[in-house]
């Protein structure tokens, strides 16, 4: 009997995850099924990019997962009973092709295995207005948005950008090179790049003042309107747009099941990334918390989640099989950010995420940061390349109804 495994969410981590199992264990043993709601992979460290006007390569997951054995199901999550080992469904956008809207809603799946990967989405923080008036990067119909309303201001209209973090330094410059005519600012709750080495933020500032961007410093957003930003000590700043990047929100979906998780929703999982309230449930990238060096939690990033997909394949696979489950190392070496097309920052750092002298800056760090996005789409666009080619039996002790004593094993 197979032993079903399900895959909730294709973006990075989801589609990594679902790739290495299918390279790693016998086809005739096991069924994976990657569920997600759109029928192509999101690179979603390019959407500052789409939103500033530039087209994005198409990766379709049928040409992707050709062949490898992965059943890919379009469908959105609604729900997720541990207990009972299903989730249910609901039909995909209307949107989206025939194929897509052939799932009923709200349909069950069950599971022997279960893999979480459903992310996040951008987090308003409660600041009055946000909601109703900010655009956001942190999704394809955002980005897609954004990148319409940018396209009909007129010269001299103004963008403000809340949120100093990368997500805001990458949209900021993307926006003032692409479009040199509009009148661009960045609101940083603190100093610009304050969690750069000294050289890392003297480029920072450089390439900011280079591109006439108007930074404003210690400014937390009090409210949102149409047409300018209110920050909590009184200023007022024009937003003909106002692109919103402070933080991130996971999936909703854990906070209403039983699974153990944080107080925003993340789903708790030791080493291996399995839970430690479920363990026939893993969890991966922005919806995992997970502990990293130094004792402290993994930051919501692809350069946590791509790892935690790597760890939670094998430990699972290695579990199924009855091998030694591996432990992979997840540190940091470096934060890429890029400043536009030409320029980028490349800041080296410790084990636990801390900023050190060493840094990249300029064509050469822009390059780097190019290759390094190239290499994440590109193993997602080839799950089973690049792999041991050897796939494992499932052990006898893992059949369905005995895997969740395997998994605790």
């Amino acid at each position: 009997m197979e032993h079903r495994i399900v895959v909730l969410g294709a973006g990075y981590t989801g589609a990594v995850v679902a790739g290495r199992l299918a390279k790693r264990l016998h086809r005739a043993d096991v069924s994976i099924t990657l569920v997600n709601p759109e029928p192509d992979f999101v690179e979603r460290v390019r959407l500052h990019q789409l939103a500033a006007g530039q087209e994005l390569r198409p990766r379709p997951f049928e040409e992707m997962f050709a062949g490898t054995g992965v059943e890919l199901r379009l469908a959105r999550v609604t729900a997720v009973d541990a207990d009972a080992k299903t989730v249910t469904l609901a039909a995909a956008p209307t949107a989206a092709p025939a194929a897509a809207r052939e799932a009923r809603p709200e349909t069950e799946l069950a599971y022997d295995t279960l893999v979480y990967a459903l992310g996040s989405g951008w987090h308003d923080g409660g600041v009055r207005g946000a909601a109703e008036h900010a655009h956001e990067v942190s999704s394809r119909p955002g980005a897609r948005r954004l990148r319409d309303r940018l396209a009909a201001l007129e010269a001299g209209g103004s963008v403000t950008v809340v949120g100093g973090g990368l997500t805001g330094l990458e949209a900021a410059t993307e926006f003032a090179e692409a479009r040199p005519d509009l009148d661009v600012h960045l609101a940083a709750r603190g100093v610009l790049g304050d969690w750069l080495s000294e050289k890392g933020r003297a480029h920072l500032r450089g390439v900011v003042d280079g591109l006439g961007i108007t930074v404003h410093e210690h400014a937390s957003v009090e409210a949102v309107e149409a047409g300018r930003v209110t920050t909590e000590d009184g200023r007022t700043l024009p937003a003909d747009v106002t692109v919103w990047t402070t933080g991130f929100a996971v999936h909703p979906i854990a906070r209403a099941s039983t699974l153990e998780h944080t107080a925003n929703g993340q789903i708790v999982v030791d080493s291996t990334m399995r839970s430690v309230s479920h363990p026939d449930v893993y969890a991966v990238g922005d919806a995992a918390m997970a502990m990293g060096p130094g004792d402290k939690p993994l930051r919501m990033s692809c350069a946590s989640g791509i790892p935690m997909a790597w760890q939670a394949a094998d430990a699972l696979a290695a579990r199924l099989t009855g091998a030694q489950v591996p432990g992979i190392g997840i540190r940091y070496a470096q934060q890429c950010i890029s400043l536009g097309r030409t320029n980028g920052l490349i800041q080296f750092v410790t084990a636990d995420d801390r900023a050190v002298e060493r840094a990249l800056t300029g064509r050469t760090a822009a390059r780097y940061k190019e290759m390094i996005c190239k290499g994440a789409a590109w193993s997602v666009a080839n799950p089973t390349l690049g792999l041991p080619a050897r796939r494992r039996r499932v052990a006898q002790r893992a059949t369905p109804d005995r895997a969740r004593t395997a998994a605790a094993a």
